[in-house]
């Protein structure tokens, strides 16, 4: 398996696999995509697509019996898919940052946010404690937050939703990691906060060179943050392409659906469309490729036939019926 070795991400092929008592669940199936330093990969798709499962496997927190089956993770030209325990724990905060969706649930209620601050730079940074309460202070003004030298002691519970998510990405950001994971960071804030953080989020990560991988199902925060965009489908990657392509010009049948189901500004009173049917069951996915009973377009080849493969760096829709019209 190639990787890119000018990416700071590398992923090929990954498999993540859940052993139950009569089967084994596949939640991610054959997943392959790359993170260049200073760009933001959106991964969207319906509950249940594999997203955040992808996202856990590439940061090591797959809970078990779930575990990578096979594949290959790279991170700044180092594999770390076998990594396990302590290893794993120190290449995050160091060279892996993590944005979760609740920033209340991602903060220890009974420290302050300095405590939380100065022991995460501690432990990955070779600095004083009166240079980690510095670099504290200094994070807490890059995302934003008024007058830091004196909220730096303030609790989590004191903060507003939307000043607790830039605490979070200072946490984040502040061991510098390369990579950082952004697991739904906007769902729990309203829109005028969403944008906000969204445009915070893109301008430290071109300032420093981070790679993002942004995992949301809001097709607005993809618009707003990505550079590029994965669409997942049942554990398998539906379309791989640039931002601005996959929206205006989508080709796989499920991308159309997305878009068409996403209410627009300056789409006036028409109707939205809808995807009919649901998201397959893990032990219940059809044969051939996972979208044919949704499908349109589907044929028999859609129905005997797992859908293409896409690659790494493939900007294209794994789908029979697009092989057939645009190849």
């Amino acid at each position: 398996m190639n990787r890119n070795s000018e990416a700071t991400l590398s992923v090929r092929d990954l498999i993540v696999d859940i052993p139950t008592r009569h089967s084994v669940l596949r939640p991610v199936d054959r997943v392959s995509f790359d993170i260049a330093p200073g760009e933001i990969l959106g991964v969207v798709g319906e509950s249940g697509a594999g997203k955040s499962m992808t996202g856990n496997a590439v940061i090591g927190l797959l809970t078990r019996p779930a575990h990578i089956a096979s594949g290959e993770i790279w991170l700044n030209g180092d594999r770390i898919d076998h990594l396990q325990g302590e290893p794993m724990r120190r290449l995050r905060g160091k060279q892996i940052g993590m944005v979760f969706q609740d920033p209340l649930t991602s903060l220890n209620p009974l420290l302050t946010i300095g405590d939380q601050l100065r022991e995460t730079i501690l432990e990955h940074l070779d600095v004083s404690k009166d240079e980690a309460h510095q670099r504290a202070i200094d994070g807490l003004k890059e995302v934003g937050i008024p007058a830091a030298e004196e909220r730096i002691d303030a609790y989590p519970h004191q903060f507003s939703g939307g000043m607790r998510q830039r605490v979070v990405i200072a946490l984040a950001l502040c061991a510098e990691p390369s990579f950082i994971i952004a697991d739904e960071p906007t769902t729990a804030l309203d829109v005028s906060v969403q944008a906000q953080i969204i445009a915070l989020l893109r301008r430290l990560c071109r300032e420093r060179q981070t790679a993002v991988m942004l995992i949301t199902h809001d097709m607005g925060v993809i618009a707003e943050a990505t550079d590029r965009v994965a669409v997942m489908y049942a554990g398998r990657l539906a379309e791989l392409g640039p931002t601005k392509d996959v929206l205006t010009d989508p080709k796989h049948p499920y991308s159309i659906g997305l878009m068409g189901s996403t209410p627009l500004a300056s789409a006036g009173k028409e109707r939205l469309t809808q995807i009919e049917g649901a998201m397959p069951r893990l032990d219940s996915l059809p044969d051939g490729c996972a979208f044919h009973p949704r499908c349109e377009h589907a044929r028999e080849r859609c129905r005997q036939n797992p859908e293409p493969r896409l690659e790494a760096y493939q900007n294209r829709a794994a789908c029979w019926f697009v092989e057939d019209l645009y190849l």
